[in-house]
């Protein structure tokens, strides 16, 4: 079964009668990506599944006020995205009596996953990827993994372009000089 166009989501999301037809529609259409994305930033898979409902939670109280300037699809990741790094500096000041800063705290968690199923390579990818600015990792993983062209991450970062090539360049020499090192 094809998925429902976002246009055919946002009338029914209007329509008090199939307004939980359309949150239905919503989480088989997006959920996956959505968790991915999430997932990329905050590593854990519990985590990931906490920012995804709490993501949800905040596209459906905001459905109605989507004023349809962007796509579905971009004010979704940008939900995600602000929830995620929401999450991420609420973990940090929670942890602040840790001599180790959140992303090392990440990488440590990656390596006790058992969700991960990289090999030593992938592993050590995305420890390099956690040694990124927040900014940077971000972009990082919206260009590399997901292959998110620049307009659609301007969009969703409210950022310009200009500055996310130059982000996702700076970030791609650093993660080529953690892999090399040696």
């Amino acid at each position: 079964m094809p998925a429902a166009a976002d246009i055919d989501i946002i009338a029914l999301y209007k329509d008090e009668s199939t307004r939980n037809k359309s949150l239905e529609l919503l989480i088989d259409k997006y959920q996956q990506k959505l968790y991915w994305h999430i997932r990329k930033i905050v590593i854990d898979h519990d985590d990931s599944d906490d920012v995804l409902q709490n993501t949800y939670i905040k596209i459906w109280k905001g459905l109605a006020n989507f004023k349809e300037e962007s796509a579905l699809f971009t004010w979704m990741y940008r939900i995600a995205t602000n929830e995620a790094i929401t999450f991420l500096n609420q973990k940090n000041k929670r942890n602040t009596t840790s001599l180790h800063p959140i992303e090392y705290q990440l990488s440590k968690s990656l390596e006790s996953d058992h969700y991960f199923k990289g090999d030593e390579i992938q592993l050590k990818l995305q420890q390099a990827i956690l040694t990124l600015p927040e900014k940077q990792r971000i972009v990082f993983n919206m260009r590399y993994y997901d292959e998110t062209p620049y307009e659609q991450m301007s969009q969703i970062l409210e950022t310009s372009v200009g500055a996310l090539k130059a982000s996702y360049h700076l970030a791609a020499k650093k993660v080529e000089e953690f892999l090399t090192k040696d």
